[in-house]
């Protein structure tokens, strides 16, 4: 490690806070979403501004030592995290300013989806982001981003407009269309390969502030009607309207008849990005799907219904995700969906199948560093639970559905929904721009400092 006096002028320099592992918060600061997590850095610098991210990277780099990025501290897996280097910590920084009049937002490294939206959704405005108001803006958008605005309006990383970024030179850039235009392409899906984003500009679009959204849930019994129909209707669904399917046991929502609770079901989570009255209309049909146990679908704000699933899922739990990428959904897909989820090891697990399409279709696959534009559906095995004893045997499950559903997946792999030990589907997830990401790595990193992430080498 580097010295005490290194250590010491590095936090002389700071406009933030310099936490050791014998300093106070220090546990609360390397703390994250995923509670499997557990790593013990030497340094976490808590930035309270660019300035201190330059100085972070140049101590990193000038000492030889491991150095994470941390935004939010979403990521399933914990790379935002490294044991016994530093953690440049941006949650701290988490500003969010509108320009109404251009449409435009621009969001610091640290700001959460909940940030972004309540400042957006003031003026009527939004950009495609996630679906749980906790997640980072930063790792979202850099391994690509989606959710229920993304038919309508594309993929995060589609909206997006700028960077500030500092490199591994502790140099301050801006990446866009018209300037660094490489490096701007491979923010856009190459996760946190190329340095520290410290401020994001966003397109907008006028949303709202209130939407239909809401929920449909059916009896487990009737699970493969259910995903039929539901499959069958979205292939021709306007781009306005988003319904993905959750297979899980039902939490006690108070829409729910108590004997339903704690028993499996699916359910309908729908979003209509449109006059909430033409998709009243639109949204009929899913009624018909078999004989529906409960249902709360309304007009509400679009901010409000960014946070429905926040209570499912809070930070500290331990989480294992598999994910796989879909173009179409077989029936015999649908049977060994329906044969997991009558096993799930805890009441927490789910699986979800998110509906893409739409605008996340239409640039080519070149043309942003995310590759899989021919994907029609992502789908997630969420394991969930508390106990660590637990672990083995959710994490099995977890494992055996996803090699199960493996034959019926299309190609590549969402960097978002990757857990630490999927390094292996690297190339993968990058696809047909592995290459071309390598090139951008060995002109913007060509010494591997940002690695604590699905890492593309510069050699």
């Amino acid at each position: 490690m580097p010295s005490s006096t290194a250590i010491a002028t590095l936090k002389s320099a700071l406009n933030g806070t310099l936490l050791t592992p014998t300093d106070t918060g220090y546990d609360d600061a390397r703390a994250i979403w995923n509670g499997m997590i557990d790593k013990r850095p030497a340094l976490i610098v808590r930035c309270a501004s660019t300035d201190d991210v330059v100085h972070a990277v140049n101590f990193a780099r000038d000492n030889g030592i491991v150095l994470a990025v941390r935004g939010a501290g979403h990521h399933i897996a914990g790379s935002s995290l490294c044991d016994d280097g530093l953690v440049v910590d941006l949650s701290q920084m988490k500003k969010v300013t509108v320009d109404a009049a251009a449409k435009r937002a621009t969001a610091e490294g640290g700001a959460t989806l909940g940030d972004l939206d309540a400042a957006t959704a003031a003026h009527g405005l939004a950009t495609p982001t996630g679906i749980n108001s906790t997640t980072g803006v930063a790792g979202l958008t850099l391994g690509g981003g989606f959710g229920w605005l993304s038919r309508k309006y594309g993929m995060t990383i589609d909206n997006l407009e700028s960077a500030e970024v500092v490199t591994a030179k502790g140099e301050v850039v801006c990446a866009s269309a018209t300037e660094n235009a490489e490096l701007f392409w491979g923010l856009r899906g190459g996760g946190g390969n190329f340095g520290v984003v410290t401020r994001f500009e966003y397109r907008l679009h006028a949303v709202g502030p209130d939407l239909l959204s809401g929920l449909i849930v059916y009896p487990f019994a009737e699970a493969k009607t259910v995903l039929q129909r539901h499959r069958d209707f979205v292939a021709t669904a306007p781009d306005e309207l988003s319904v993905w399917t959750v297979l899980r046991k039902a939490p006690p929502l108070p829409f729910l008849p108590a004997e339903v609770h704690g028993k499996e079901v699916v359910i309908l989570a729908l979003c209509y990005a449109g006059d909430p009255q033409d998709g009243a209309k639109l949204i009929e049909p899913l009624r018909t799907f078999g004989t529906p146990v409960g249902e709360h679908v309304g007009v509400q704000p679009f901010a409000a219904w960014q946070q429905a699933f926040d209570p499912l899922l809070t930070p500290g739990a331990r989480n294992y995700w598999k994910s796989h990428n879909f173009t179409t959904l077989s029936d015999e897909l649908f049977d060994v969906v329906i044969e997991y989820v009558g096993t799930l090891p805890s009441p927490q697990c789910e699986i979800f199948f998110a509906g893409l399409g739409g605008a996340t279709k239409r640039p080519a696959p070149g043309a942003t560093a995310y590759p899989h534009r021919a994907t029609e559906f992502v789908m997630n095995v969420h394991g969930r639970w508390d106990d660590a004893a637990d672990d083995k045997r959710c994490i099995e499950w977890s494992r055996a559905y996803f090699e199960a559903t493996k034959p019926f997946a299309s190609a590549g792999a969402y960097v978002n929904f990757m857990t630490e030990d999927e390094g292996d589907r690297v190339r993968s997830a990058y696809g047909s721009n592995y290459d071309r990401l390598v090139r951008v790595k060995r002109e913007y990193d060509p010494e591997n400092l940002f690695r604590t992430n699905w890492n593309v080498k510069p050699a």
